[in-house]
């Protein structure tokens, strides 16, 4: 069982240097192209994020994931006026929320899994609404909205439109970044839970 007593400045403190880690990890994005349009990149900057809701509380989770948009905003201005920040943390709160709140009613290794599918499956979900009202049409002022569409049906023929190319690029992309987030969560999340319950 989890020592579930932790000071607030340690809290402070194991939220700052998640977010922080968390903002690192966002740098590095790795492309999809058997998915999705290579302007889509997939990141584990949930992992961290995801580590602090599970061994903290689900707001813990939310303060993570703020500090990591905040400060690669900061460090790496924007090229989408915020809508792009905007959009990553709310579709990043909809995988990291649900985890949390399921994980924390039962701290067992299976209702974890289950947690896991559940948020990787919401982030998904969202992820197509979010794209297809508010980032695809904000990236059609920069590239011609048939031009990203071409570039979905380059990968799925079925792909006609921009409900179609959420449907069959965005959500699959999320869903496999859902899952990969899970599997590193699951294999390295004891020990450093473990680090960050320690006393002393």
């Amino acid at each position: 069982m989890e020592n579930s007593k932790i000071s607030k400045t340690r809290k402070l403190v194991v939220i700052a240097m998640l977010g922080s880690l968390a903002t690192i990890l966002m740098l590095f994005e790795i492309p999809l192209p058997f998915i999705a349009p290579p302007f889509y990149k997939i990141d584990f900057s949930e992992v961290p994020v995801l580590i602090g809701a599970f061994a903290l509380d689900p707001i813990s989770g939310v303060m993570i994931e703020a500090i990591k948009i905040l400060l690669n905003f900061i460090l790496n201005s924007t090229d989408t006026g915020g809508i792009g920040e905007i959009a990553n943390f709310v579709i990043g709160c909809a995988y990291v929320l649900p985890a949390a709140i399921i994980y924390k009613r039962k701290k067992t290794k299976a209702n974890a899994i289950i947690a896991m599918i559940i948020a990787t499956l919401s982030m998904a979900v969202l992820s197509v609404f979010i794209n297809a009202y508010l980032m695809i049409p904000f990236y059609s002022n920069i590239m011609p909205l048939e031009q990203i569409i071409e570039m979905g049906k380059d990968i799925i023929p079925l792909i006609t439109n921009t409900l179609t190319f959420c449907v069959f690029c965005v959500a699959p992309f999320n869903l496999i970044k859902g899952i990969l987030v899970s599997i590193v969560t699951t294999l390295i999340y004891k020990p450093l839970s473990k680090i960050i319950h320690a006393k002393g």
